[in-house]
């Protein structure tokens, strides 16, 4: 048996979780399909799928053995069409881990529009914000602002955003409205725990800016709970821009201290070092990185 057509027909029922939609896109019986996958399950010596009458599963083999070779056989696609001088439709799950802070109607507007030019992809996103291991737990890539990288991975840098000191008009009108930093020593501050170390905060750029401390009121990891307490009024907050812009605009967050320049910290895409990029993985990229991609939403 052709192990290679297997390894594909593998990879396509684990992602249509079908049998029977495999079978009749590859023009292949439904018997066929399933003695492909079990002559991959016999070389590997372990079940890769589970099966019920209604469902069609990754056992965590599985899932670990497709995050493996779905690369290996994308990669083969891109050389056959390199040396053909044609190109590859980028298709299947794009699994990225991000910031919880993307979850904003300007980045879910990008992948709309992504997918309007590639129908056949689709998004698994994590933003549960921690630091997963993208090779063992099969991530095509990650969105980060943090410059360290694992050993391994390179990264495409795609935009800066600007991290704004915003507060909610009740608020301002309870603590007032602070006309230097000096002004913020000791004000309730909505903390973000993995940056920001009892209350202290350097406000602008360089290490001559001026660094205060104000005092923790709440501290979290997820920066949507801090935005949301921020529009309650318990505390002041430092926000990505793209967050909180339209709340600016219409009044229910105020930028403090505007005349010091906002910070600025590098977003940047993560992802494995292979020769060859899966089409899927190398088209996201491309448009995150082109004038309709992130640019747009940190501008």
């Amino acid at each position: 048996m052709d192990s290679l057509l297997s390894l594909r027909v593998f990879a396509a029922v684990a992602e249509a979780k079908s049998f029977a939609a495999v079978a009749d896109r590859m023009e292949i019986s439904a018997a066929m399909t399933t003695k492909h996958v079990q002559h991959i399950e016999a070389e590997v010596g372990a079940r890769l799928l589970n099966r019920t009458s209604r469902s069609v599963s990754l056992t965590e083999a599985g899932a670990h053995y497709l995050a493996v070779v779905r690369p290996l056989l994308d990669a083969l696609d891109e050389a056959g069409a390199q040396l053909a001088q044609s190109t590859v439709e980028p298709r299947g799950m794009l699994k990225i881990s991000m910031p919880v802070w993307l979850a904003e109607p300007g980045f879910i507007r990008l992948l709309a529009a992504y997918r309007m030019r590639h129908p056949e992809v689709t998004f698994d996103l994590d933003l549960s914000g921690a630091q997963v291991n993208l090779v063992d737990d099969g991530f095509d890539l990650a969105l980060r602002v943090s410059p360290a990288l694992d050993e391994g991975l390179i990264a495409r840098r795609l935009g800066e955003v600007s991290f704004y000191i915003v507060a909610s008009p009740d608020l301002i009108r309870q603590i007032g409205r602070p006309k230097s930093p000096a002004d913020l020593v000791g004000a309730p501050f909505l903390a973000y725990s993995p940056v920001s170390v009892g209350g202290r905060v350097r406000l602008g750029l360089g290490p001559q800016a001026p660094e205060i401390r104000m005092t923790p009121i709440l501290q979290s990891a997820n920066e949507t709970l801090l935005f949301q307490a921020a529009l309650e009024g318990m505390g002041i907050a430092i926000m990505p821009h793209p967050v909180c812009r339209a709340h600016l605009t219409e009044g229910r967050l105020e930028r403090l201290l505007p005349d010091i320049p906002a910070p600025k910290v590098a977003l940047s895409a993560i992802y494995p070092d292979r020769s060859y990029l899966p089409a899927k993985t190398r088209s996201f990229l491309d448009f995150l990185a082109g004038p309709d991609g992130f640019s747009t939403l940190a501008a």
